[in-house]
């Protein structure tokens, strides 16, 4: 079915059939938060360190486990790039699209696609709010620009 911009419904990068599957996955705190539009990040159970998302060994203190609780949606661009190989069958943008490595305000660094369709990258250090695409039944964190487009202003909310 078409959406209104005249493209696929669905969502715009990737096709519902790639979409994780969930059962017993090891992400499924980050799946389960995402369904509710929250963003669940794992701890260290002991001394908070955040951590990457499959680890279970804290670096810092050398605890075994994970402690999932939910984040702010923001932080900002540490690095950005432009992918400009277009997969048809695969990816389903019909132009190149930026992918950011976002620092989220409580110290951990996901990499994003952005929320909605666009070719133009954020700047390094801009502010990002997080939302999430739906990929068939499953939720997955993106990046929002908290910077409007030059010239315009952002919305009050």
């Amino acid at each position: 079915m078409p959406d209104p911009g005249g493209g696929v419904s669905g969502d715009w990068l990737l096709g519902d059939e790639l979409a994780p599957s969930i059962a017993d996955d090891v992400l499924g705190p980050l799946y389960e938060g995402a369904a509710r539009d929250r963003l669940v990040l794992p701890f260290c159970p002991a001394c908070r360190l955040p951590l990457e998302l499959e680890q279970r060994v804290c670096d810092g203190c050398g605890t075994a486990g994970a402690d999932w609780r939910p984040v702010a949606l923001r932080g900002h661009v540490h690095t950005v790039t432009v992918v400009h190989r277009l997969e048809p069958g695969l990816v389903r943008a019909t132009r190149p699209y930026p992918v950011a490595d976002i620092e989220l305000a409580d110290g951990h660094r996901l990499v994003l696609t952005s929320a909605e369709p666009t070719s133009d990258p954020p700047a390094i250090g801009d502010p990002v709010s997080i939302r999430f695409r739906r990929l068939g039944e499953v939720a997955v964190p993106a990046y929002h620009s908290a910077v409007p487009p030059s010239g315009e202003q952002e919305e009050s909310r």
